[in-house]
């Protein structure tokens, strides 16, 4: 790889600061937070483990710098203080609240991460689980993304040659060149144990803390927490006049001429007006 924004070339690692066991009242089904159990999800700690691995491969005199950055309160500098034992360099907190939407998260990240040769982040997160901030990030960015990655190593040159796994066992190979934002599954890798000399230095290294204008403050609507169910449609009432053998049928749709599945061939734009066409066809879309 060669830097494309600085003489130093900069690998950024985007972690989310979590909690790994909440406690659910099983009887209210309200949320109880402990701080104590809060860290970053495998993937991201896989992440973490790709992007030094990667460093220290770097072709070149000049080694990068491999950045951690997360976006959350005070309290996620622990995480940030893991990373940095681990071998990170530098270490970046974005004050955002903590049911901030995914895209304002990668809102919030890009600001840090803007100018990066690449950014290393997990698949997705053990709470909302949607892996959709890799996603937003690559397009705050204008950067590639390449997403769930299994595998990673130096190519030719200034390319990299990426995993990613595939359905019934497949696998898919991928040159990807900077900027690029990675995604990595967490059984991809294992952290490296921080030594004992450096977990003891982490404990007071700085963290860079950037305060952010909180981009959801617009929003009215309370953050859910249950999973998301479409709107059920709204089907005529059978006639009056038909016995309940017909009304059930009629009710069911069990002798209605369906749509036969195909297989489609398309671009990425053309296969989008396929599919929103279908749904208006079933009655899903105006």
């Amino acid at each position: 790889m060669t830097p494309t924004s600085s003489p130093r070339p900069t690998i950024g690692v985007a972690c989310k600061w979590v909690d790994l066991r909440p406690e659910i009242d099983p009887l209210s089904g309200s949320i109880h937070d402990d701080v104590h159990s809060f860290g970053c999800s495998e993937a991201d700690r896989a992440a973490l483990e790709w992007a030094l691995r990667l460093a220290e491969d770097w072709p070149g005199e000049v080694a990068p710098e491999v950045v951690v950055v997360t976006a959350g309160p005070a309290a996620a500098d622990a995480l940030l203080r893991d990373a940095l034992a681990a071998g990170a360099q530098r270490a970046v907190r974005v004050e955002t609240s903590a049911d901030a939407a995914s895209n304002e998260v990668a809102s919030a990240l890009a600001t840090v991460l803007e100018g990066f040769d690449l950014i290393c982040c997990g698949d997705y997160s053990v709470d909302r689980g949607s892996g959709s901030v890799p996603a937003f990030l690559a397009a705050e960015l204008g950067a590639a993304q390449a997403l769930g990655l299994v595998h990673l190593e130096r190519g030719d040159g200034a390319v990299l040659r990426v995993t990613r796994r595939l359905d019934h066992g497949r696998r898919e190979v991928l040159a990807v060149r900077s900027p690029a934002v990675l995604s990595f599954e967490g059984s991809s890798a294992e952290l490296r144990r921080a030594g004992l000399a450096a977990t003891l230095s982490a404990r007071t290294a700085e963290v860079d803390v950037r305060r952010m204008a909180p981009l959801h403050a617009v929003r009215t609507r309370v953050a859910r927490r249950a999973p998301y169910r479409p709107r059920a449609r709204a089907l005529p009432a059978p006639a009056a006049d038909l016995d309940v053998r017909a009304r059930v049928l009629s009710l069911t749709g069990a002798l209605v001429e369906r749509t036969p599945p195909r297989t489609v061939h398309a671009d990425a734009a053309e296969a989008a007006d396929l599919v929103l066409d279908q749904l208006r066809s079933w009655g899903y879309l105006e």
